[in-house]
């Protein structure tokens, strides 16, 4: 066989062994029944301590870690590196706010931030204002995971559109049967994949003349090259973009649907809080993966046809032995499969408890949400297709950037609801809807310049305008999704203001400050326990003192 036809055989056999893993999944540890959302949809709340970290981890560092970043660094040099300070801010962030996400919606059922918002807020239109964004800002985070997996195939010479098309099929297939179970269990296997990837990266490293080698030849390069952008440094007027991205980012990650959906699926709030402290880990991978772009340039890698998303597979094909690169390929692959399924779960989620259960079918029964999650979760992945085909960014990375822009709208009624209700209902709509009329009129004005500062596309060229665009003096640009966030928050301040002014009503708040730090043991009930025992170990019964509380 040649080096080409082992890589081949090598992915095709991991990835087809995960695929029947995700539909072994449905029977792993198998509930009376899936067909509810509360067993399809979320584990059935059971998932304990070291599989809610994996799953976590699968869904939250996803192939945006392991192809997009890189292929920015490669790119443009210092300024990809704003995912690591990024991923970093998560960690203090998600403690705080995952575990107040996980009581509210424990002790009420939710499985969605728009039933939250329903039940803070006291507007069922309002909560499906924010279902229709949530669904909308997967699409793009989902086309990020399709484009990753479509530059492995890429790599591997395997050229169409119909392996990704297959793959998607057979993946949503796994996510219909399974539900969340599917990339729960695959999760797992992904993070024995990605810990031998690092392994085996820091003795490539390690081999290849460390690190000054790299970051030696990257600086020739970006010295060399023509575009202003581009550096072992940020450029002059490159930290405020660099700045609004980290805290954009930072902010827009707990309000993606999909992060909720792996809080929910812990079995107490305990293990969401261990899971949140530990998540730095995953920041040390990040960082190291990140590097592979200046990696990539010390060992003079080209991009299959000018993409820059295969800079990682194409490096693993140069650097690796075939055997070797196989394996990457498949942990890179199954780093796309697994948050697509879980995005795809949230999005269908939104839509049936949101809009479904509220608009059309009120009276659907557990089986019936159940049903139509699954058909919609398969809906969504070929929406984000269509993201793939209408958009046509630089990077990869834009995808994921542009949907932080539209999901970081709905932080006000999802994020900062946690803490206050003073917010009004119909102020919150207003911010919502003036938040992303002015993300997407920014979106409109970046253009998409060459490497020598040539316009290539006039609108929808990325996601940080330069001040320039606005008349301003200035080399700066500014992440659009905090501009418009900010003129969304002042919209809902000032009406919010006036609307208490003029008595109108706000909504009834169903929640109570109890149920944000409500637990399993203090709301009366119990959660299932059909899951929670895989690698975690059953629980221990409670003695002496710990019996009471």
């Amino acid at each position: 066989m040649t080096a080409r036809q082992v890589e081949i055989g090598v992915f095709a056999v991991l990835l087809g062994a995960m695929l029947v893993l995700g539909f072994a999944a449905a029977r792993w540890r198998r509930p009376p029944s899936l067909h509810s959302l509360e067993e399809w949809g979320v584990g059935g709340r059971a998932f304990g301590n070291w599989v809610t970290w994996f799953l976590l981890g699968g869904s939250m560092y996803t192939a945006y870690t392991y192809i997009a970043v890189p292929a920015l660094v490669y790119g443009v040099g210092a300024a990809g590196f704003f995912a690591v300070p990024f991923a970093i801010m998560t960690a203090p962030l998600a403690y705080l706010i995952s575990t107040r996400t996980w009581s509210v919606s424990h002790a009420h059922g939710f499985v969605t931030s728009a039933e939250f918002t329903r039940a803070r807020f006291g507007s069922r239109g309002l909560a499906a204002l924010v279902a229709v964004t949530g669904i909308v800002a997967t699409m793009p985070y989902i086309a990020v995971q399709l484009v990753a997996l479509q530059a492995v195939m890429k790599t591997l010479g395997v050229t169409g559109e119909w392996p990704l098309t297959v793959a998607v099929l057979v993946a949503s297939f796994c996510t219909f049967r399974s539900g969340l179970r599917a990339p729960a269990l695959l999760s797992i296997a992904k993070d024995v994949l990605l810990l031998w990837l690092v392994l085996a990266i820091v003795l490539l490293v390690a081999m290849s003349g460390g690190w000054s080698a790299a970051f030696r030849g990257s600086g020739e390069r970006f010295t060399a090259d023509v575009s202003p952008a581009s550096g072992l440094l940020l450029p002059e007027g490159g930290w405020l973009g660099y700045l609004t991205l980290v805290l954009g980012s930072a902010l827009a990650i707990f309000a993606y649907p999909h992060a909720l959906t792996g809080i929910l699926a812990a079995r107490d709030r305990a293990t969401v809080q261990r899971n949140a402290a530990a998540l730095p880990v995953y920041c040390l991978a990040l960082g190291l993966v990140a590097m592979l772009g200046f990696f990539a340039i010390g060992q003079g890698v080209r991009p299959v046809g000018g993409d820059l998303n295969t800079v990682v597979p194409q490096l693993f094909h140069e650097v690796f032995p075939a055997w070797c690169a196989g394996i990457a390929y498949a942990a890179v692959g199954v780093a796309a499969l697994i948050p697509a399924a879980v995005m795809s779960i949230a999005a269908a989620n939104l839509f049936t408890r949101s809009i479904y259960r509220e608009y059309l079918r009120p009276g659907a029964s557990p089986r019936e949400e159940a049903r139509v999650s699954r058909w919609v979760s398969l809906l969504a992945k070929f929406g984000a297709l269509v993201f793939i085909l209408l958009l046509d960014p630089q990077f990869s990375i834009e995808f994921q950037l542009i949907g932080g822009v539209i999901v970081l709208q709905t932080v006000p009624a999802v994020v900062l609801g946690l803490w206050t209700n003073w917010f009004h209902r119909w102020a919150l709509a207003t911010g919502l809807l003036g938040g992303l009329a002015t993300g997407l009129f920014l979106l409109y004005l970046v253009p998409q310049r060459a490497p020598d500062g040539r316009i290539v596309k006039a609108h929808f060229g990325g996601s940080n305008l330069p001040l320039a665009q606005l008349g301003l003096d200035s080399r700066s640009a500014v992440y659009t999704g905090l501009i418009a966030l900010a003129v969304n928050l002042a919209i809902v301040v000032a009406a919010t203001l006036l609307l208490r002014a003029l008595r109108v009503p706000a909504g009834v708040d169903a929640t109570h400050p109890a149920d944000y730090y409500a637990d399993a043991t203090t709301t009366g009930t119990t959660a299932p326990r059909h899951s929670d025992t895989l690698l975690d170990g059953p629980s221990r019964p409670r003695v002496g003192a710990h019996a009471a509380r």
